[in-house]
Formats: C-alpha cells, sequence, structure tokens
C-alpha cells in the first residue's frame, strides 16, 4: 500500500470524480454534478478525498462535517484496486480529519441492498443502527 497516496480533491478533479463515481460507484445522488461537487468544495474544500495509486484514481470518500455530525459519503474504490486497502485508508484519513475537526461519531450512508459495502463498513468498525431512517426531501426538481 505504499503507492497509495491520499489527497483532497481540487476543482480541477470534478471530471475525473464525477465520471469515476458513474463506473466505481454504487447508485446515483441528486448531487452528482458538476454543480453539485463544485459547491461541496466551495464549502468545504478538505471534504472529497481521493485515493490515487500510479497516477489512477482508485478510491473517493467524502468526509463531511457541520459541526455537529461527521458524515461519509460516496466511498467508492474502483473494481480493480478492491480489497488492497483502499478503503481502508480513506476511512483513515476521514477519521483522521473528523478526530481533528473535534468529531465525535462518523455516519455513513450505506444503500440497503449493497451487501458488499456492508461488509465493508463492518469490517471498518461500523454498525448498522436500525432504529432511525433517512427521511428526504428533494428541494428542487
Amino acid at each position: 500500500m505504499d503507492d497509495l497516496r491520499i489527497r483532497t480533491a481540487a476543482p480541477a478533479d470534478l471530471d475525473t470524480v464525477l465520471a469515476f463515481w458513474e463506473e466505481a460507484a454504487e447508485g446515483t445522488s441528486i448531487s452528482d454534478d458538476q454543480d453539485g461537487v463544485a459547491r461541496l468544495l466551495d464549502r468545504d474544500p478538505e471534504s472529497l478525498l481521493l485515493a490515487e495509486r500510479d497516477g489512477e484514481l482508485a478510491g473517493t470518500v467524502i468526509a463531511g462535517f457541520d459541526g455537529w455530525r461527521c458524515h461519509l459519503y460516496r466511498l467508492a474504490v474502483h473494481p480493480g484496486h478492491r480489497r488492497r486497502g483502499v478503503a481502508t485508508a480513506l476511512l483513515a484519513a476521514a477519521e483522521e480529519r473528523f478526530t481533528a475537526l473535534g468529531g465525535r461519531r462518523g455516519d455513513a450512508m450505506v444503500l440497503n441492498e449493497n451487501e458488499p459495502a456492508h461488509r465493508a463498513w463492518g469490517a471498518a468498525g461500523y454498525a448498522r443502527q436500525p432504529q432511525w431512517s433517512r427521511w428526504v426531501k428533494p428541494l428542487r426538481p
């Protein structure tokens, strides 16, 4: 894993990240577009973490902190880089970020049907909270 580099995303990475998510991420989000990711980076420039191996994007995670909760989104690893420590390194970097910001607990959004993700999150020490449900309302059509 010595050849893995974790860094924060820059505006120049937006097209690459969006294309990567189409290939490596499960599901889509209402914010998976240039404007959505650009707003994320404008608001919190260090929130989108990228893992690169040999100059190639191998994984991503959004580690957002709102001052109250530490939210993890878009943990995605390219199929050719899975089971090689990429997710572990990304989550360690996210957790270090949260700790430095004063965060106390990370929470992750994980699709119910994504069983491989459930195993990965469990292996990383995260547990499902069955008493909670996510309620959403799109703010624009």
